[in-house]
């Protein structure tokens, strides 16, 4: 075998179907050939898809893995900004499952040694039956891309090397026994082996669990908080309703208690004049007084029928805003423990029905990453994209907003006693709903005297 044509590692890149099987394979350089433009995939056009990087011996065995997308056009080109250091990555990448070659290097969207490459990594699927990595082992080691295989053939030793012990020593008392210890010992280690690496991939499949609940929790939370807010607001517009119908009705009081004193004084002045006709004739005074007393009478009695109606109409309508705001505590209440309900049911349900959910276009967001836009969701997404993205990321659009700033210029915010903004760099928080105003775009001095005024 020529120098040439000598067995080494090999790096490829393998495509994931949408059913989870390997739709096709490639040598690396290929794949720089298509992130050039050079060649297209038509098969691929206007998808996103999953790819795996492969780092792979001489023994067809896997050494390295990086796990992440690519979006192609409706031309089947790649995006023109895709810039992934894939072979970084699996350098600098943690250890994962053994694949037959000792544990691998793994990269993948929970364990990510480059932070804000995370959100372009995915999450290989780790179920019995359904193992991403299972899976890329075997097609590796079918080798449809026809690498140069290392024969596993035992080195000979040179004769001249072979040594001869004495006689004394060529029969040993206890070979059984030492044979069993030796094959005990390797039995053991194997185990510790074989268990090391199911711990390991238990730890990743719950970390990639623990993130998809985290992600289901905050939605819920902040569809929840809407609708909190959304009562509020119907409860303080009724309340203020209230407010403006009693003082309607506090002005009809004083208005009729106005008439009354007018109505007083009309009898006052009446009464003035009756004396005054009394000196002409006692007979034309008691008709006039007769007549005056009656009409008066009748007057009054109008106007405090027409006043009680108003008034209890006004009651009526009290009791019916009494009402609403009853009934709209009892909705705030129902809304609290479905919320409760739904945070504390698992993240398989959920995932189900994400599941069936269609892709029709695609955007890229920090914090969110690459958005699938459903069809009906279109109008929404141009009326107000950084919302849009908010909600995917399961926080207000406020926050979203300041983490943004955040996350381009991750430097304290506060202020120093001079007024010039502190600017000292801070920790990036790559996660929105992580990100608390006030406490995360804040440097360690001025966040522990943050702490401080709050305590006192």
């Amino acid at each position: 075998m020529s120098m040439q044509s000598k067995p080494q590692m090999v790096e490829a890149v393998l495509f994931f179907s949408e059913r989870g099987g390997i739709c096709k394979q490639m040598f690396f350089p290929e794949f720089e050939a298509l992130l050039d433009g050079v060649v297209n995939m038509p098969e691929f056009a206007d998808q996103q898809m999953r790819v795996a990087y492969a780092l792979i011996n001489p023994r067809l065995l896997i050494k390295s893995l990086v796990f992440f997308y690519l979006d192609f056009d409706d031309k089947g080109a790649p995006d023109s900004g895709w810039n992934i250091p894939l072979q970084h990555l699996a350098e600098r990448a943690g250890r994962g499952p053994d694949l037959g070659a000792g544990p691998i290097r793994l990269a993948c969207r929970s364990q990510c040694p480059v932070s804000w490459h995370q959100m372009h990594l995915w999450d290989p699927s780790l179920v019995p039956g359904n193992n991403d990595l299972a899976l890329l082992r075997d097609v590796v080691k079918r080798n449809s891309l026809g690498l140069l295989v290392e024969d596993e053939l035992p080195a000979a030793v040179a004769p001249e090397r072979l040594q001869m012990a004495s006689e004394d020593k060529w029969y040993a008392p206890d070979l059984a026994q030492e044979d069993a210890l030796r094959a005990s010992d390797k039995l053991d280690q194997e185990h510790r082996l074989k268990t090391a690496q199911l711990i390991k991939q238990q730890r990743l499949r719950i970390s990639s669990l623990t993130q998809q609940h985290e992600e289901e929790l905050a939605k819920f939370k902040l569809a929840s908080d809407e609708q909190s807010k959304n009562l509020q607001a119907q409860i303080q517009g009724l309340h203020q309703a209230l407010r403006q119908q009693e003082e309607h009705n506090a002005a009809l009081k004083a208005q009729l208690a106005a008439q009354a004193v007018s109505f007083q004084r009309s009898r006052e002045e009446m009464t003035a004049q009756l004396r005054e006709l009394e000196r002409d004739g006692r007979s034309e005074t008691d008709s006039l007084r007769a007549q005056f007393e009656s009409e008066m009478q009748a007057k009054i009695a109008a106007a405090v029928i027409e006043y009680k109606e108003q008034i209890a109409i006004r009651d009526v309508e009290l009791a019916y805003r009494s009402e609403q705001d009853t009934q709209a505590l009892q909705e705030i209440n129902r809304l609290k423990s479905a919320y409760t309900e739904l945070a504390s049911q698992g993240g398989e349900q959920i995932l189900e029905r994400l599941a069936k959910l269609g892709v029709v276009f695609v955007v890229y967001h920090p914090g969110a990453g690459h958005l699938t836009i459903p069809l009906q969701d279109i109008a929404t997404y141009q009326d107000n994209p950084l919302a849009y993205a908010a909600v995917k990321c399961f926080v207000s659009e406020e926050q979203y907003r300041h983490w943004l700033a955040h996350y381009q210029q991750p430097s304290c915010e506060s202020l120093l006693p001079s007024g010039e903004r502190c600017a000292i760099p801070i920790d990036r928080i790559d996660t929105p709903s992580r990100f608390v105003q006030g406490e995360s775009s804040c440097c360690a001095r001025h966040k522990a005297s943050s702490r401080l005024r709050t305590v006192s």
